[in-house]
């Protein structure tokens, strides 16, 4: 899924309160029809012995999707370039409001979505925008929702210069933007095979499935959202190969559930390998050279470890209780719960309780994927933030949101409450035999 971050009207325009709140509502929507379509995925796996979900990972694929919601929800993103203006200075054709016009105008946007997606893979910063959406060690329905919170700098108008030529208005790019968007979900999937004919004129899960892959054959290939043309045509297509099954991932393994630290992991890396060269002029160039470059007078003094044998390379998968899964999906719940909350009363939101409730669940993200990493800090920062968060909820109880849901407010209230407790229960039983926290990599 690779469209200009995600929604080009939350990034690439001017997004007003009514545009956000649109966007809430329609979330409420298609999120329980992709989770419908994922359990659909998950029963015909288990059914016909192909499963292709693992807890965990799956998890962490959905709430990667929780914070991506949440940031565009929120329009937390610096428009540097806008449709609008683009469209105001070289708009040479005004094509009336007809069927051709909307065809011109998908045509243009899914033109736009190849070429920001490929500038996302070939340069070094720009990768980490999309890495989070790579990361899983799997490929399913629900790696679709792994979607970036790190892309904060709006530019992809620059990629519509297109439909501007057209004088593509940007309320229609509005309207389809978030129809290409979904429209890219169901090619995440191995149950697919190969589509005959449409192979030649759409993105197939076929296809989809190589451009996940870390296969050298593989790597940067299928870079295309709906019409794979462009692949084609800009010599970045790869067939799948029944000799050369895919294998999923990145080439240097992120080792975490948390989204939050996936997102800004690649980022984190290039800063330290420009703040440690000696070079000044590879300090300058390490931005923006081809991803994965780094400076060769670090590459010894500070390894990193890629993945150079694809076909045995070893999961992240650290060993869980029964406790801890269900741990897992007792925060998973209650966190989706909070964002229902938030996107249903969306558009009566004050605007600093919008930001105070966003942080919320950010913050809930972290700390409950942090657990899972089973890192030793984990369990204290749960209950630091779980108490926190009551005390700022209460800042806030006579505000009309929790006026007018009290009971909601109690439900919210009494999750933080249990965090702690069960974080308190992780403390002092870390090493029992029904918990086993114990594989911190801290």
């Amino acid at each position: 899924m690779n469209i200009l971050s995600t929604l080009l009207f939350l990034q690439k325009f001017n997004v007003n309160h009514d545009n956000m709140s649109t966007y809430a509502s329609i979330l409420l929507w298609v999120v329980p029809g992709f989770m419908v379509l994922m359990i659909i995925e998950v029963l015909y796996g288990h059914f016909t012995d192909k499963q292709t979900y693992s807890f965990m990972d799956t998890l962490s694929s959905l709430s990667s999707g929780i914070t991506n919601v949440l940031k565009d929800s929120l329009g937390l993103v610096l428009v540097i370039l806008s449709y609008p203006y683009i469209l105001d200075a070289i708009a040479v054709f005004d094509l009336e409001s007809s069927v051709l016009l909307y065809i011109v105008a998908f045509i243009c946007i899914d033109f736009a979505s190849y070429w920001n997606h490929r500038l996302n893979h070939k340069v070094n910063i720009f990768w980490n925008r999309h890495v989070i959406h790579h990361s899983s060690e799997e490929f399913n329905l629900a790696c679709a929702l792994r979607q970036s919170i790190s892309a904060w700098i709006g530019f992809g108008a620059l990629f519509l210069i297109p439909a501007a030529f057209f004088g593509v208005p940007p309320q229609l790019i509005t309207l389809l933007a978030p129809i290409h968007l979904f429209a890219q979900f169901w090619y995440h999937t191995r149950h697919i095979g190969k589509l005959g004919f449409l192979e030649y004129i759409i993105v197939t899960p076929s296809q989809h499935r190589v451009h996940h892959a870390i296969n050298p054959i593989y790597i940067d290939k299928n870079l295309s959202a709906i019409f794979c043309i462009w692949d084609r045509i800009f010599g970045t297509f790869q067939e799948e190969l029944d000799q050369e099954p895919p294998v999923y991932g990145v080439l240097k393994p992120v080792n975490t559930w948390n989204p939050l630290l996936i997102n800004f992991q690649h980022a984190f890396n290039v800063i330290q390998d420009a703040y440690n060269t000696s070079s000044f002029k590879d300090k300058l160039r390490i931005w923006f050279m081809p991803t994965g470059w780094r400076p060769s007078d670090i590459i010894e003094k500070f390894p990193r470890p890629i993945t150079t044998d694809h076909f045995n390379r070893e999961k992240y998968s650290p060993d869980y209780s029964f406790f801890m899964k269900f741990t897992a999906i007792f925060h998973f719940v209650l966190i989706n719960f909070l964002l229902y909350f938030f996107l249903s009363n969306f558009s009566i939101i004050e605007s600093d309780l919008k930001i105070v409730f966003g942080l919320i669940i950010f913050v809930s993200v972290f700390g409950f994927t942090s657990l899972l990493d089973l890192q030793s800090w984990a369990p204290f920062f749960e209950i630091f933030r779980s108490l926190f968060t009551i005390i700022i909820l209460y800042s806030f109880n006579d505000y009309a949101l929790f006026i007018n849901h009290p009971i909601e407010f109690f439900l919210i209230i009494t999750y933080f409450i249990l965090s702690s407790l069960i974080s308190v229960v992780i403390i002092f039983n870390k090493n029992h035999s029904m918990i086993k926290f114990n594989n911190a990599n801290s």
